[in-house]
């Protein structure tokens, strides 16, 4: 990575400057991510810099969806039910928005879920993007709709895994 340490949420994290532009993005690292690492539904890992201020952040959740939910080439082979990890939250700073910065945070977070999913097996990354922008961020990436929800995403975790390979 670049300029920024990434590491998971911590006391010592200044997390009141940031402003991602979207409300919600920013009262989730603001009110909740704390809580729903202690309840450990949810970790979130932050970049900052030098003076610990979170400049950026995404969230990692284990997850479950069921075979019907996804697109049948994603599907095919499945089970029933499907491990999988939520990444449930991915958000820059404004100021530092429209400089690239959002897919490197995104092959962060992409490759801790691989990581992730080494230990506790999880055959798809799920996104709910927070709008079809977003949507259309994650598409770039190879993400693909599922059906009939055209902000829930998906992609295997092993095409997410050679992706990660092929790019170093």
């Amino acid at each position: 990575m670049s300029r920024w340490t990434s590491e998971s949420l911590a006391d010592t994290h200044v997390i009141e400057s940031f402003d991602p532009g979207k409300p919600e993005l920013d009262v989730w690292l603001k009110q909740s991510a704390a809580h729903a690492a202690g309840m450990r539904t949810a970790r979130t890992f932050v970049w900052h810099g030098g003076d610990n201020a979170v400049v950026a952040y995404f969230s990692l959740a284990a997850h479950l969806v069921t075979r019907n939910t996804l697109p049948r080439k994603i599907a095919r082979g499945s089970p029933d039910a499907i491990p999988a990890i939520l990444l449930a939250k991915l958000a820059l700073d404004r100021t530092l928005q429209g400089q690239g910065l959002g897919g490197e945070l995104l092959w962060d977070a992409l490759s801790r879920a691989v990581a992730a999913s080494d230990i506790a097996a999880a055959r798809v990354v799920v996104v709910d993007a927070i709008d079809e922008d977003a949507a259309r961020f994650y598409g770039h990436y190879g993400f693909v709709a599922v059906p009939r929800n055209t902000c829930r995403l998906v992609q295997k975790t092993s095409d997410i895994a050679a992706a990660l390979a092929a790019s170093r």
